[in-house]
C-alpha cells in the first residue's frame, strides 16, 4: 500500500486552492454580512502561503477555484435556497471587491477556474485540465471546509482522484461542521494532513519542470487590493 508521501508525490499531484476570496474571508464580505464569524479564517493564510511556496518550488501545479454566485449563473436550486434564507446580496459578484483574493493570489502561470455552484467540478474544464496533465492526486486548501472544499473533494474522490485535505490550511465560519468534514475525509475519502507534512513530502520529491499550461491573465479585480 502506498504511503501518504507516495500518494502525494509532486509528479502526480496538484494543489487546489478553493474560494480564497474577500466575500468568504474578510470583514465586510458576504459571509460577515449575513452574520457569520469570519474572524478565524485569516489564520490559514500563513500556512497556505507556505504551502504555495513549497508547491511552486517542487513543481506542483497550483489550481485556483473562484466562486461567482450571480443569479444569472447559479442553478435554480441555489436560487431557491437564497429565497428560503432571505438572502439579497450577491456573493462574489464578478469584478467586485468581494470576488477578489484574500491573503493569497495566483502567479501568472497558474490556472484559475470560475465555478457557479459548490463543487469545482461543475466547471468541466477543471477535470479536463487535470487529466491532460496527468494529475492523479489532489491536495485541498481554502474555504469553506464544509461547503466548497468538501463538495469539490468528494466529487474528486468519486472521479477516481486520490484526495487529501490540509487541516491547517482550510477553514470555515462553522467550527463543528469544519471538524465534521475533517472526520469524514479521514474516515471515508482520503488523507487529513498538515501543511508541514505536505511541504516535507514535496521537499523530498523530485522537482517537476514545465507542468500545467499557464492561464490567461488573472483579472485585476481578483487580485488583493482590487477595487471595492
Amino acid at each position: 500500500m502506498a504511503t501518504v508521501e507516495e500518494r502525494l508525490a509532486p509528479q502526480r499531484t496538484a494543489l487546489i486552492v478553493v474560494d480564497m476570496q474577500n466575500d468568504f474571508c474578510a470583514p465586510g464580505g458576504y459571509i460577515d454580512g449575513i452574520g457569520k464569524d469570519v474572524s478565524g479564517l485569516a489564520a490559514i493564510v500563513p500556512p497556505l502561503n507556505g504551502l504555495l511556496a513549497r508547491a511552486r518550488r517542487a513543481g506542483v501545479p497550483v489550481i485556483w477555484l473562484t466562486a461567482c454566485y450571480e443569479e444569472r449563473e447559479i442553478p435554480p436550486s441555489m436560487i431557491a435556497q437564497r429565497r428560503r434564507i432571505g438572502a439579497s446580496a450577491i456573493c462574489c459578484e464578478r469584478g467586485s471587491w468581494g470576488a477578489g483574493f484574500f491573503g493569497v493570489s495566483p502567479e501568472a502561470n497558474e490556472t484559475v477556474f470560475e465555478k457557479h455552484t459548490y463543487s469545482g467540478f461543475s466547471n468541466p474544464d477543471l477535470e479536463r485540465h487535470l487529466r491532460e496533465f496527468g494529475r492523479e492526486a489532489l491536495v485541498f486548501a481554502g474555504v469553506q471546509t464544509n461547503v466548497c472544499v468538501e463538495s469539490t473533494l468528494r466529487e474528486a474522490h468519486s472521479r477516481g482522484f486520490d484526495v487529501a485535505i490540509v487541516q491547517d490550511a482550510v477553514a470555515s465560519h462553522a467550527a463543528v461542521q469544519h471538524q465534521a468534514t475533517l472526520a469524514n475525509v479521514g474516515f471515508l475519502l482520503g488523507d487529513v494532513v498538515t501543511a508541514e507534512a505536505v511541504e516535507l513530502a514535496w521537499a523530498a520529491g523530485p522537482a517537476v519542470t514545465g507542468g500545467m499550461q499557464a492561464h490567461p491573465q488573472v483579472p485585476d479585480a481578483l487580485l488583493p487590493g482590487g477595487n471595492r
